[in-house]
């Protein structure tokens, strides 16, 4: 058996795995135990994004306006919408399955040194915490609808 604090424990710590929202897309099962339904998520909340856009511009037209024409004339919202934003949802996968090693690395390779150790402990512990708090991610979320750059929302 290993010491808490030995060089051999694993420093379990993701991004995406635990808190508030995994939670809501686990309840909603766009989320499986460990990431595996990302096409399903990046389906449905891209279509979630996309389709009240082109409903609305299709209302507007409607009502006379002119947000019909523009809507689907305006390259950078499908590009930003039905390419950046799957790209962004499919990229949890990629960070998830390499963020595990680094962390690992960190204790393997000695760059934190074993009487270091609790406090890195405390780091991931720290990290893990803010992932799981609602206001961070509230904040997060109520700036993306703002159109504010994710890093102000905290």
């Amino acid at each position: 058996m290993t010491e808490p604090n030995s060089p051999e424990k694993p420093h379990d710590f993701s991004l995406f795995l635990g808190g508030p929202i995994f939670q809501l897309l686990r309840r909603t099962h766009l989320e499986g135990d460990h990431l595996e339904l990302s096409q399903r998520r990046i389906i449905v909340i891209t279509l979630m994004v996309w389709l009240p856009l082109l409903l609305l511009a299709t209302l507007g037209s409607a009502a006379g306006g002119a947000g019909r024409i523009s809507f689907f004339h305006d390259i950078e919202v499908h590009v930003r919408f039905l390419i950046a934003l799957p790209v962004l949802i499919g990229a949890e996968l990629v960070v998830n399955s390499r963020l595990l090693p680094v962390v690992q690395r960190f204790v393997e390779r000695r760059i934190v040194l074993p009487k270091d150790l609790p406090r890195f402990d405390r780091a991931i512990e720290s990290a893990i915490r803010l992932r799981n708090s609602i206001p961070p991610r509230a904040g997060t979320f109520v700036g993306c609808l703002h159109g504010w750059p994710v890093g102000l929302a905290h």
